[in-house]
């Protein structure tokens, strides 16, 4: 029986570790037993969330410093421990964490990074009343971002003001992960009571839901760019690891699932939109596996495996515009070990070196395509693209200042400012008491 070989021209992508002298060294990330990837980059920066006692902790590294670092400061505004962490799509300088201590943060990292500590943000986002678990920035409106909480709660904000601005009630369980999809409309999450929402944020609700994985660990879910699909991976009655493939407007059944191993750690997805290849990453293992994606069934075809023996703790995905066209570079993923961040590049062989315009087709500009009222009144669009075709200039609008009404600290009062405060609250208690009473008092001779 002969066997037919599927053409495709990523079946021969390969993955090459960084050397020893282009990794970042010295890296002490988080322990916290709290489901992310720990790490995120941007075309000037890496972050990854550091294992600090007594607080909330993350680095920011320049991406162009490589070797041992030795000892760099920290940002470390949060009294909680940070959960998870995510650069702005629009600004390479800005980064948004999210804690323990109920408060999503935006931070402002100057030119060539760090140089010392920095606990003051130029946003800080209240409104959760317990720890916030994830973040996302909306992917074609500027300062919109959405966060979940484990108070079971979903808010979308605008940076900008500082305020919560969509509040989507209907989760009855812990929020786990969760994407938005490729045009900024549609937001879903994966819940440890095992199913898959998609909401409609500007709706304020829900619209889809459906139990996506039986298994007791924990789920991810991605939407997967323009092909407006919807992906989730968790586990199976039998704790294999396992994907599914959904049609996200209409959550009854998936169009594929697939069992992979029975390894324990969760998987972390990451796709190329313009390749259409998905990489999956274990944690707790070495291993990235990556699939292409197709429009017809059965969907997903597996391509190969890059395999290491040293576990990734975290994984972070370097933007497009950072590649290298002359090796076909088409993705590079910074795995997060228990020392190091260690870039490992995957490209395509070709004999040639001009300009691979299949390999490298319009990608994501790095420009928003709305501001944040435009998007909130309704308006939507798509992420602008851009030509990465030998004369591109990335957009002079990346390396634009990031305006917020910047949060100031309150001056700290005097003791004779408090006593007088004090003072003055106590007279308004006793007049409120009095007319109080002047009432009471009033509605007893009335039913007298």
């Amino acid at each position: 029986m002969s066997r037919v070989v599927r053409a495709s021209k990523f079946r021969h992508v390969f993955g090459t570790p960084a050397k020893k002298e282009n990794i970042y060294d010295g890296i002490k990330p988080s322990r916290s037993a709290w489901d992310s990837n720990k790490l995120v980059a941007s075309a000037k920066f890496i972050a990854c969330i550091w294992d600090a006692a007594g607080g909330g902790a993350f680095c920011v590294l320049d991406s162009k410093k490589t070797g041992k670092l030795g000892q760099f400061p920290l940002v470390t505004g949060h009294s909680g421990e940070v959960l998870d962490i995510e650069f702005s799509p629009f600004h390479d300088d800005i980064v948004a964490s999210c804690s323990e201590d109920g408060y999503c943060k935006l931070w402002k990292i100057p030119e060539g990074g760090l140089t010392e500590p920095m606990n003051n943000a130029v946003q800080s986002l209240s409104g959760h009343r317990r720890k916030v678990g994830t973040l996302n920035f909306n992917p074609i409106a500027n300062n919109i971002i959405a966060t979940t909480s484990t108070d079971y709660s979903v808010k979308i904000w605008d940076v900008e003001k500082g305020n919560a601005i969509f509040d989507i009630p209907g989760h009855t369980d812990i929020i786990q992960s969760s994407s938005w999809d490729y045009t900024g409309q549609l937001y879903s999450t994966a819940s440890k009571d095992k199913k898959v929402r998609v909401l409609d944020p500007r709706a304020n609700a829900i619209v889809q839901e459906v139990e996506a994985h039986v298994g007791v660990k924990g789920m991810r879910v991605l939407f997967l760019g323009s092909q407006e699909k919807l992906f989730s991976m968790g586990f199976s009655k039998t704790s294999e690891r396992q994907f599914s493939l959904w049609e996200p407007r209409k959550l009854t059944e998936p169009i594929r699932t697939e069992n992979i191993d029975t390894a324990s750690g969760i998987l972390m997805p990451f796709y190329d939109n313009d390749c259409n290849v998905l990489y999956l990453a274990g944690k707790g293992d070495g291993n990235i596996r990556y699939y292409e994606l197709v429009d017809e069934n059965p969907y997903v075809y597996f391509l190969t495996e890059f395999k290491s023996a040293t576990p990734q703790r975290g994984m972070g995905w370097t933007p497009k515009l950072g590649m290298d066209l002359q090796s076909c570079e088409i993705a590079r993923l910074l795995k997060l070990t228990a020392t190091a961040v260690e870039p490992i590049s995957f490209a395509v062989p070709r004999k040639s070196d001009i300009f691979q315009d299949d390999l490298y087709p319009p990608t994501f500009s790095g420009e928003p395509t709305l501001d944040a009222e435009d998007w909130c009144s309704g308006s939507n669009g798509k992420p602008k693209l851009c030509s990465l075709a030998p004369g591109f200039v990335p957009p002079k609008t990346k390396d634009s200042s990031f305006v917020v009404q910047e949060v100031k600290p309150q001056k700290e009062k005097s003791l004779h400012e408090l006593k007088e405060e004090n003072e003055k609250l106590t007279k308004r208690v006793a007049y409120l008491e009095a007319e109080i009473a002047k009432k009471d008092s009033k509605i007893k001779d009335l039913s007298g």
